[in-house]
């Protein structure tokens, strides 16, 4: 029998990872005589998952071709260098996880091994005064680094905070422009083919039938394709990650706002701050486990910087990944193919993993097995480097005061994770593993930051003579304070080249 060709993609689902993906493909499909559909329905409200991002989201931009300012403006955005964590490794302290690296490596050995040389003989200066990201966060400065900066502002690194579903009505318009096609409709119904189970088409409200040749999912945690039609299965990782719901809510914005994100710990769980140019994302996510709906709730409101301009809106969730990212002729991505909490920004990069591997991977035919193999190993390792990563700021607790953080600081681990931890912290060795998203700077800022820093170094540190090397990390600290001083402010930077037009935002009572 002849293969069948790939010819028209299908797209069940709108939202951020429906018209993300839509964007790109209509970009990269335009001329190869492939059409692409978006099928949603205006009756199903979308999670809006994602206000806060990580660098990756502005190489997706910069891929579509799309003006940084020009999605600023239409999408509410801000500048973002990292996140501050609070609470963490214990009540009271609280650290910076920097966009941008730590220092200048010296002698062919890495910056932060000369920095836990130092530190062991008494050396004051933390990971945070080698960090321009870090400094200028603290300041509420920002500068987009440009190449004739020189190699300080080089290492700055970005992302953004910006309105979700701004931004999935940025890139429809975009997407609609080259050429994808949007059907309103309710889906009812997956048709199969009775042989090989192939999704063949979906079957709409009033009768409609939307027929396609490569499906993807993209209808959130209900999964209407990858589970209830292709089966696809769940690996569950609550064990390690056992928060299990959020409650969200928009608040007023008080001041300019900082460039950065903010993740609170709270008794059962942590609590995010997103500062937009319009308004302030504030968010609860907690195991219910150790805390009731109602009590999360509480809580999130009693802790905002204004008053609410939204309703709370209660999300459940089960932290994992599908057992099988494609499955047949149907992709998950998004919600629809696993979900980790958002504790370090990563729900959107996870969509951009997806749509990227499933461009370099796209098939020639329904019939795609060695691609969909790959696609399907390749996902599943993304999820666990992440999971790995986000486990380790529950494990690395040094808090006692409540019955959540005495199972996540006791619990096993997996021994991914324990391998990592091992290497850091006996004298500060990483290695990233098959194109790991994370690497040394964010492992050492969390390890760090939480008590669990390196307790030796590595012995080629000793390159350097000591009287050298605290005058070279002196020269370094003192590069990257000038370089901060001098940028400008992070609010005067938007205000010029980026400022969105106001919305009007109606306060609700607490």
């Amino acid at each position: 029998m002849m293969a069948t060709q790939v010819k028209r993609v299908v797209i069940a689902g709108g939202g951020t990872a429906g018209w993300m993906t839509a964007a790109a493909l209509a970009k990269t499909l335009s001329g190869a005589g492939i059409s692409v559909t978006l099928v949603e329905s205006e009756m199903i409200a979308t999670v809006g998952v994602g206000e806060a991002t990580i660098p990756a989201i502005a190489k997706f931009n910069q891929r579509l071709g799309i003006d940084e300012h020009e999605f600023m403006r239409a999408t509410q955005a801000t500048y973002k260098l990292g996140i501050e964590f609070a609470d963490w490794g214990a009540l009271g302290e609280s650290y910076f996880h920097p966009f941008g690296r730590y220092g200048f490596d010296l002698e062919a050995v890495e910056f932060h091994q000369h920095w836990a040389r130092l530190r062991g003989q008494g050396d004051p200066h933390g990971l945070s005064e080698y960090s321009l990201n870090t400094l200028a966060a603290y300041q509420g400065k920002f500068l987009r680094p440009e190449a004739d900066h020189g190699p300080v502002i080089g290492q700055l690194g970005y992302a953004f905070h910006f309105d979700a579903s701004l931004y999935a009505a940025f890139l429809r318009k975009f997407a609609e422009q080259r050429g994808a096609t949007r059907i309103e409709g309710l889906i009812e119904s997956v048709e199969q083919d009775s042989e090989s189970g192939h999704i063949t088409a979906l079957m709409l409200d009033h009768d409609r039938r939307v027929e396609g040749d490569l499906f993807i999912d993209c209808t959130g945690f209900r999964g209407l394709l990858i589970d209830g039609a292709c089966g696809a299965g769940y690996h569950d990782w609550s064990h390690w990650l056992p928060c299990n719901r959020a409650v969200a809510v928009a608040c007023e914005k008080k001041g300019d706002p900082v460039p950065y994100t903010r993740s609170t710990a709270r008794e059962a769980g942590w609590q995010w701050r997103i500062p937009l140019q319009h308004r302030i994302g504030n968010g609860h996510v907690f195991c219910d486990a150790y805390c009731s709906a109602e009590q999360a709730e509480e809580v999130l409101l009693a802790n905002l910087d204004g008053k609410p301009v939204s309703s709370p809106n209660h999300l459940r969730f089960r932290t994992g990944h599908r057992d099988q990212f494609w499955s047949s002729n149907c992709v998950a991505i998004g919600l629809s193919s696993g979900f980790l909490e958002p504790l370090e920004s990563t729900s959107i990069h996870l969509i951009q993993m997806g749509i990227s591997k499933l461009i370099s991977l796209f098939p020639s035919s329904v019939e795609a097995p060695v691609e969909r193999n790959e696609y399907n190993r390749l996902m599943r390792d993304d999820f666990e480097h992440i999971r790995d990563f986000l486990v380790l700021h529950y494990k690395a607790t040094r808090r006692d005061d409540a019955p959540f953080w005495d199972y996540v600081r006791e619990m096993s681990i997996p021994e991914s994770l324990s391998r990592k931890i091992e290497l850091l912290s006996s004298q500060g060795r990483f290695f990233k593993y098959d194109a790991e998203l994370f690497d040394v700077t964010s492992w050492l800022a969390v390890a760090e930051g939480q008590g669990w820093g390196p307790q030796g170094f590595n012995p080629l540190a000793h390159c350097l003579e000591e009287k050298n090397l605290a005058q070279s990390m002196a020269n370094m600290r003192g590069a990257y304070a000038k370089a901060a001083a001098a940028m400008p402010a992070h609010q005067a930077y938007i205000d010029r080249f980026c400022k969105a037009a106001p919305i009007e935002l109606k306060a609700k009572p607490i």
